[in-house]
């Protein structure tokens, strides 16, 4: 089972910045979430919301702003603490900072249809440019994009991010030609894992923070987890001497959100 950072690694460093990305990538993380948005001067940046005011306390939108404003910023607001000044990166230093990473689903958050069709493009091309068909993946819960995208490229990887009953998951991943399904844990099920496989999908679960969690996951046999651990997560698998037994990371254990199995938005 693949352990992916969730927004670089969101309960050990503050999301979706440089320093989260590089202190997983220091630790053996190579699997990413991120959460992509055009900046205003047409630049893919990697932030979770279209505005800048729950991370940075900051009113504003990302569309509104340059590439460079946005890293001027100070992303450190109701996120994990930190001691240095984090800005809003751009893809491209992500990509920069994580040299050999193995896999990334780039999530293209919904926005101005106008905005996301630029957005499109940029990605495309930057897969196509690098020869990243096998290790970079587009996921969305917005399905035009995921149509527009491999229209684009046919031979792209993209994931359909899915956290309602309604409709059928599988269904909707296989009409939109997904190769991901990129699903909330609280839908995951035996069932819907096997519809998944046979429909050859790689099927992704967020948001993951409990060992035990995880490990039913793994009976169920999902593919890859997203979590905001992804450090701690990591040191368990590589290190348990055994499912039963086992005990949590101390790092994961002191974490209420890791006790209480509270999830979070994609």
């Amino acid at each position: 089972m693949i352990i992916y950072g969730h927004r670089g690694a969101r309960g050990e460093a503050p999301e979706n910045t440089l320093p989260g990305f590089k202190a997983a990538y220091s630790n053996g993380i190579r699997h990413f979430e991120l959460d992509i948005l055009l900046s205003g001067d047409g630049i893919p940046v990697v932030n979770h919301d279209t505005t800048t005011d729950r991370t940075t306390g900051v009113s504003g939108k990302v569309g509104n702003m340059t590439a460079k404003a946005l890293s001027e910023l100070d992303a450190r607001k109701n996120t994990t603490p930190w001691s240095r000044p984090c800005g809003i990166p751009t893809l491209q230093e992500v990509f920069d900072v994580c040299p050999d990473f193995q896999h990334l689903q780039l999530e293209v958050k919904p926005d101005q249809q106008q905005r996301m069709n630029i957005l499109c493009n940029r990605l495309v091309e930057l897969i196509q440019r690098n020869h990243w068909h096998e290790r970079v993946t587009i996921t969305s819960s917005d399905s035009w994009f995921l149509r527009e995208a491999k229209r684009r490229n046919r031979h792209l990887k993209t994931g359909l991010v899915f956290d309602k009953r309604f409709p059928n998951p599988v269904k909707s991943a296989i009409k939109l030609g997904c190769d991901y399904l990129c699903l909330n844990s609280r839908l995951c099920s035996t069932a819907v894992v096997e519809a998944a496989h046979k429909a050859s999908l790689h099927v992704s679960v967020w948001t993951v923070n409990r060992i035990h969690d995880m490990l039913e996951l793994e009976k169920m046999g999902v593919d890859s987890i997203i979590t905001d651990y992804p450090t701690s997560t990591l040191m368990y698998f590589d290190n348990r001497p055994g499912i039963a037994g086992s005990r949590m990371p101390k790092r994961v254990e002191k974490d209420p959100e890791s006790i209480t199995g509270t999830t979070t938005t994609s």
